[in-house]
């Protein structure tokens, strides 16, 4: 019994080992749906619309579909033209095989940084992108011929209808002073008292006389000369070298936006007298509708020129709180001393 069990046992191990061995026999085919979608037999279309096209003949004064279709050869051919897509166009030169393998590759070639722009290139293009130049507020030619002081009043007049302009003239000495501090310390804040009833109702037990102030973020830029130089060429060394401008933002858009906040205040520098008449001519432009008023931007240039004023108004803690704001010593620079000397203008 025990050996029937056993042969019983080893056929079927032996059938089924011959089963795991079959080999499988699949009956899937692949087909290009591409040409099964776009390569039918044209007859098969013919013959759909056979009737069709035997009564068009027919309406048309043709005999047949044939005789139809060449009278209407020509513009069948168009049709077809127009619709074909146009292939891409082969190169001219065939790319450079590579070269037999290298155990090394060479790192691809950085592209060339690009070129500053020199002084004579920008003043001959005529203009630096985005500023105005002075020609474009005063007749600069006939403006040359007058005293500043007549000078200084003509800029004031020039912008006194403008609600949104602000303008300024400044001594050459002083802007280099200035433009000496801002090329070191290109950046810096702000801040612009307001009252807590301007912000939001005081606390019971806050004083009257109580002030808060919204903090600006400012960035000075020095661009070419935004107009040509003049055809008398001075003694000394020209002071005409560069315009500079200033953008204002408020510091809670810039964290929020960065680069892409917009700025409420833009001010630029005129150089374009400083060498004739010791003038540099400010002009401000503050955005409508920014929350920002002319006022308020005045005050902001104000303050901007007295904490880089380095030497002079800006020599004591003023300028050393813009150095510290440059190094990023945050545990020296204090928003507290701002605002106290921002206070003392």
């Amino acid at each position: 019994m025990a050996s029937l069990r056993s042969s019983a046992f080893q056929s079927v191990l032996r059938s089924r080992s011959s089963l795991m061995h079959t080999p499988q026999r699949r009956w899937a085919q692949v087909h290009d749906v591409r040409f099964l979608a776009t390569h039918h037999n044209p007859n098969q279309v013919l013959d759909r619309y056979k009737s069709k096209l035997d009564q068009k003949a027919k309406e048309a004064g043709h005999d047949s579909v044939n005789s139809l279709k060449e009278a209407y050869k020509d513009k069948i051919n168009d049709l077809r033209r127009d619709a074909a897509t146009p292939l891409t166009p082969e190169p001219t030169t065939p790319p450079s095989s590579p070269k037999p393998s290298s155990t090394v590759q060479t790192p691809p070639t950085p592209p060339p940084s690009p070129q500053p722009i020199s002084t004579a290139a920008a003043a001959a293009a005529g203009s630096s992108p985005g500023i105005k130049p002075l020609d474009s507020y005063l007749d600069v030619a006939k403006v040359r011929a007058l005293p500043p002081k007549e000078i200084e009043a003509l800029w004031r007049l020039r912008h006194a209808n403008n609600p949104n302009s602000i303008c300024a003239s400044i001594p050459l000495d002083i802007y280099q002073r200035i433009a000496a501090a801002a090329r070191q310390n290109p950046q810096f804040i702000l801040p612009l008292p307001r009252a807590h009833t301007e912000q939001a109702p005081a606390a019971d037990d806050a004083p009257d006389n109580a002030t808060g102030a919204d903090i600006h973020f400012l960035q000075w830029a020095f661009h070419p000369p935004a107009s040509a130089p003049p055809s008398t060429v001075p003694s000394g060394p020209s002071a005409n070298t560069h315009t500079s401008t200033v953008i204002f933002t408020q510091l809670a858009a810039y964290k929020l936006h960065g680069a892409f906040a917009q700025p409420h205040t833009t001010i630029t520098h005129h150089l374009d007298l400083a060498d004739e008449k010791g003038l540099v001519l400010m002009h401000g432009q503050v955005m409508p509708d920014s929350g920002i008023s002319t006022t308020e931007a005045s005050w902001l240039v104000s303050c901007l020129q007295r904490f880089y004023d380095f030497g002079v108004q800006a020599s004591g803690r003023k300028g050393e709180l813009v150095r510290m704001f440059t190094r990023g010593d945050v545990e020296g620079f204090k928003m507290e001393e701002l605002m106290e000397e921002a206070e003392k203008l």
